[in-house]
């Protein structure tokens, strides 16, 4: 069962991945997201109260001579941990080693990485939710005692030889907090929640980017590019690129507000940063459902993509902005929705205000 939910989850990652305003990682790019990320907790634009306590917490153990408590970093993709995890092992002057829970596949790959650290090491564990329950049980005895228990031998001669570790630091990543094992998240000292941007520090972040690129902005075309990110700083830096790739080919000196719409028009991305399957969702919603309410099921059939999909890469950024709520009977448009749309809602219509 939980494997299905897993390969559901993996489909629609999969799908997120293609859209332009998906929050997974793309690479192959010019400048790639290493060049656009900042080095020190300085240069990290947003999330201002984390990088208080953030900025305490390493102070505290810079001064203390002492590795860090493990930290879990927790928050939707595209915020910001795995550039907080770099952020944090650059702060400390101490190297990172990079793994994800995906590609833990047993016990033994996790035992082989932590024999290898050194002392004050940082270990960044990306989709922590995601390690088999066996590395696990074997990463909460690393975390607390630091050692590490080598199993010699098989069947009923086999032995357990303990193997002492150095102190070092764990840094788990999730997107899914709540399917992390209670005794797991109590292992870390500091758990920190990342929120979505807000437009003004969206601003900020494309500003700087746009900076690195070598792409003039105009007053108000860094406000146009954050309005269509959806709070998320790795969306932002990804139209910027194609804002930039609109800069280059139509010969501009500087990217002004108009050429920000007719770039992302292209893309058919509009001023609220919905995208093709979105406006494919609330149309099959209020046109076809009479503004719902509609099963997920019956929804993805209408726009021709997997319940997953629908679920897992659409509805949080649409139930988030107030275009559709969750009910017990199925999805419903809002009033937003309709007017989005540029449809009123008739007598008996399911939308809600």
């Amino acid at each position: 069962m939980m494997d299905e939910m897993y390969d559901g989850v993996n489909a629609g990652a999969n799908e997120e991945s293609l859209r332009m305003v998906s929050s997974s990682p793309v690479g192959n790019e010019p400048v790639s997201d290493e060049e656009l990320r900042p080095h020190v907790l300085d240069g990290f634009i947003g999330q201002p109260l984390l990088k208080a306590q953030l900025q305490l917490f390493l102070d505290a153990a810079r001064k203390r001579d002492v590795p860090p408590d493990h930290i879990l970093l927790a928050g939707p993709p595209g915020l910001g941990k795995t550039t907080l995890a770099m952020i944090v092992a650059n702060e400390l002057g101490v190297p990172i080693r990079v793994t994800s829970g995906p590609a833990i596949q047993h016990a033994g790959d996790l035992a082989s990485i932590l024999s290898s650290l050194e002392a004050g090491e940082v270990l960044f564990i990306d989709e922590i939710h995601r390690l088999p329950r066996a590395a696990e049980e074997l990463l909460y005895i690393a975390m607390e005692d630091f050692r590490v228990d080598v199993m010699v031998g098989k069947g009923p001669g086999a032995s357990s030889i303990p193997l002492t570790l150095p102190r070092f630091t764990v840094i788990g990543a999730t997107t899914r907090e709540g399917m992390l094992p209670s005794p797991l998240r109590a292992r870390f000292g500091f758990t920190a929640h990342l929120d979505f941007y807000p437009h003004d520090e969206l601003e900020k972040l494309i500003t700087r980017s746009a900076a690195v690129l070598g792409l003039p902005l105009d007053d108000g075309s860094a406000a146009q590019l954050a309005r269509r990110s959806r709070g998320t700083p790795r969306i932002a830096n990804r139209l910027l690129r194609r804002v930039r790739d609109w800069a280059v080919v139509h010969e501009l000196d500087t990217v002004e507000p108009d050429d920000v719409v007719e770039a992302l028009a292209l893309y058919q991305i509009d001023t609220e940063g919905l995208d093709r399957l979105d406006i494919a969702v609330l149309n099959a919603i209020v046109t076809n459902f009479n503004g719902g309410p509609v099963g997920v099921n019956n929804l993805a059939a209408m726009v021709g993509e997997e319940s997953e999909t629908v679920e897992t890469v659409c509805e949080p950024y649409l139930v988030r902005e107030g275009f559709m709520v969750r009910t017990p009977r199925g999805r419903v448009a809002t009033r937003k929705a309709w007017d989005h749309l540029g449809l009123t809602p008739p007598d008996g219509a399911g939308a809600l205000s």
